[in-house]
């Protein structure tokens, strides 16, 4: 099956060069209204906006499109707060910045953050919202002033990604996402503007294969998503095994709810003299309930960053299938203060920022509008967010949020470079600096470039010449816990910016293993 992204794309102007464009760069396009197709988001106003895009919901059946009638309203649902935390994260970098006298001083930064709702067709929507302005009508005719967003942090999926980068690209209105790690994206003739502080695929399957040469397994399986992140890094992936000297016994691509499928694929591992398996994929969930159903137990499991954090298989009854199983992470971080800010938050009236309405109303199972048909108490405003514990407010592990704070902190710093420029000494044609007062989106191409710094956490923030972040992550381990269930544990790091140039570092004695799986191969 060729690849999704490998589909025709809209070809993007060159990737601008400092002596390009000696006129202003071509503004985006006029203003297009969203009608009656209402975004989830959030706002604050600002000198400079920033854009933003989360999947806070899920929208499952979008509303046909007969042409004949005016289409119902789409009903985003399943609140998840992990996102809506990620969300706030962002809002937190941009109050943070604006507080720093040494960031971006006497300049206020904005946000504007709508959910893609887990659909591409809202998530083009709110991209190109977030691009041509909110306006229902176009009256700044002679393009000046800043664009509506200088920038926009997301879209956390590959697919959409590479769709709302395709467009963005077009105009070099630039796009860090914090999320998308298909290693497509790192073409940079067909996206000349995306920048991501998750490192690409092609790094995470060389720190995967990183663990695999370190113990020595040469003879493994490979699981795989179908869609552009799983076809990717299965492609990644033979490519680095060919190179290390190991084979790939079986490749499977995991199908979604397909029960024959499933159980054919079951069929395969059982019959494989494989023990290992690399999985690439963002729901194992059907796969591994057959597998317990006919006691397929034995092997060691290889996890993506796409699994390896998450908690859908850490219940008791997976123990002896996936304990021991060891994985990447995106890098932990940790953000000083970002639990207090969680927990001030309080909704308010403005429709601009409803998604914190939805969020309480879901956080408190109630509604604040009269008569509720499902019978919901009234919100009152006064519930106290300090009482709850849940994955909102659970800042021992932030990974997406951390990057999402990267995010943000590369585009501030991008913009700082760009405004200490001295006259006469830029780094565009005739040594011009940036109009601040008129700035272009492909100017702040050029800093985001070069950004260079480190996070309070201590970790180092730069692009390479693709727009991929350093690669970095953390290895884990599935552990039991006292309660029977699945803990996860960090026993390492795969660094390849290491100054020692010792790659892997792996703590030996804190692993895990629930067989002598390590001595195969």
């Amino acid at each position: 099956m060729p690849p999704l992204a490998a589909q025709t794309h809209p070809q993007p102007l060159p990737h601008p060069t400092p002596n390009a464009f000696p006129y202003p760069w071509p503004a985006a396009p006029p203003s297009i209204s969203s009608g009656h197709f209402k975004l989830n988001g959030m706002y604050q106003d600002g000198d400079f906006i920033i854009g933003g895009l989360f999947e806070v919901q899920h929208l499952k059946v979008f509303p046909e499109l007969s042409f004949r009638m005016e289409p119902e309203q789409p009903k985003c649902e399943e609140f998840y707060m992990s996102s809506f935390q990620q969300a706030q994260t962002m809002i937190f970098a941009v109050d943070e910045i604006n507080k720093n006298p040494n960031l971006l001083p006497n300049i206020t930064l904005g946000y504007h953050l709508y959910d893609n709702c887990l659909k591409l067709v809202v998530a083009f929507r709110a991209a190109t919202t977030l691009i041509s302005g909110t306006e229902k009508t176009f009256s700044n005719l002679n393009c000046t002033g800043p664009p509506p967003v200088i920038a926009i942090v997301g879209d956390p999926g590959s697919t959409h990604s590479i769709a709302v980068s395709s467009v963005l690209g077009l105009f070099h209105i630039p796009m860090i996402s914090y999320y998308a790690t298909c290693s497509c994206l790192s073409d940079r003739n067909k996206y000349p503007s995306f920048f991501r502080t998750i490192p690409s695929d092609a790094f995470q399957v060389r720190a995967m294969v990183h663990i695999l040469k370190y113990f020595g397994w040469t003879w493994v399986g490979v699981l795989y998503s179908d869609d552009d992140y799983g076809i990717y890094a299965a492609q990644s992936f033979h490519q680095e095994m060919q190179r290390f000297g190991g084979c790939v016994a079986f490749s499977e691509i995991m199908p979604y709810d397909n029960h024959r499928d499933i159980q054919r694929i079951v069929a395969v591992i059982k019959a494989s003299t494989a023990r290992v398996v690399v999985a690439f994929s963002t729901d194992l969930l059907p796969l591994m309930d057959e597998l317990l159903l006919q006691n397929v137990t034995g092997r060691q499991w290889i996890a993506s960053e796409a699994w390896t954090t998450s908690p859908v298989l850490h219940l008791p009854r997976f123990v002896p299938l996936v304990g021991g199983t060891l994985g990447i992470a995106i890098r932990r971080g940790e953000i000083k203060g970002l639990n207090d800010f969680l927990l001030r938050l309080q909704p308010d009236s403005d429709p601009r920022n409803n998604m914190v309405r939805i969020f309480w109303e879901n956080m408190f199972g109630c509604s604040f509008e009269n008569g509720s048909r499902d019978g919901k108490k009234m919100c009152t405003a006064e519930e106290d967010l300090n009482s709850t514990v849940n994955e909102y407010n659970d800042v021992s592990e932030l990974r997406a949020s951390y990057n999402v704070y990267k995010g943000v902190y590369a585009l501030a710093h991008a913009l700082h470079d760009l405004m200490q420029c001295e006259e006469g000494r830029g780094p565009f044609i005739g040594n011009r600096c940036a109009d601040i007062t008129n700035l272009q989106p492909w100017q702040m191409i050029h800093y985001l470039q070069k950004v260079n710094f480190t996070t309070g956490f201590g970790d180092h923030v730069s692009f390479d010449e693709n727009g991929d972040a350093l690669a970095i992550y953390d290895v884990m381990n599935w552990q039991p816990s006292a309660d029977g269930s699945i803990v996860v544990r960090t026993v390492g790091v795969v660094d390849e910016g290491a100054t020692s140039g010792k790659v892997l570092i792996l703590d030996e004695d804190a692993l895990y293993w629930n067989s002598e799986t390590k001595k195969v191969n």
